[in-house]
């Protein structure tokens, strides 16, 4: 369920990131997924306390954030170069089916935690909706893309850009900084 008021302000960078319960290391706790949405909510020094769209809440080290760039503006008809978001949501409901089922078969002990692992292993699922907003991750291109209800386009990628060339995706903004810690 997404928290109420949740607007992603940055993403964590494309190799995760550690998380801290309060400002201080020696409190970890669950660390973050890559190129995962997050709303920034305070600042102490380096430290940043962000909220997840669940409403999670942690600490972290606010240098290594990526901040994302406004939602795309929305626009008449489907531009060129956008891409209709009903593919990605069918794949992203399947791969929610198939979460579903590998719990159930956990739950019911028809799969052990060792099968329940190699069955979900190569399962990657992100997705905010926010009344019209959509952002939703596309783990065959390694992207975040935005959507309107009408189209997608990139908000943020773990993946070097070259160009849009033929690909027909929405051109890509790299949001990650070049020279990137950790």
């Amino acid at each position: 369920m997404t928290s109420r008021g949740f607007r992603p302000t940055h993403v964590v960078p494309p190799r995760g990131m550690p998380a801290w319960e309060t400002p201080d290391p020696a409190r970890p706790t669950v660390p973050l997924d890559p190129l995962l949405p997050v709303e920034l909510m305070d600042r102490r020094g380096d430290w940043a306390y962000i909220r997840c769209a669940n409403g999670w809440a942690a600490w972290v080290d606010g240098r290594v954030l990526v901040a994302v760039p406004g939602d795309p503006p929305a626009a008449d008809g489907a531009p060129e170069g956008t891409a209709d978001p009903r593919p990605l949501l069918a794949r992203a409901e399947q791969a929610l089916a198939d979460y579903r089922a590998a719990v159930e078969a956990l739950a019911s002990g028809a799969l052990d935690g060792e099968d329940f692992e190699a069955r979900t292993r190569d399962l990657r699922i992100g997705l905010v909706v926010d009344g019209e907003s959509m952002w939703l991750y596309d783990p065959e291109e390694g992207r975040w893309l935005y959507g309107d209800g009408r189209r997608l386009s990139t908000y943020a990628t773990d993946r070097t850009v070259t160009g849009a060339g033929d690909t027909g995706h929405a051109p890509t903004r790299l949001v990650a900084p070049e020279g990137e810690r950790r």
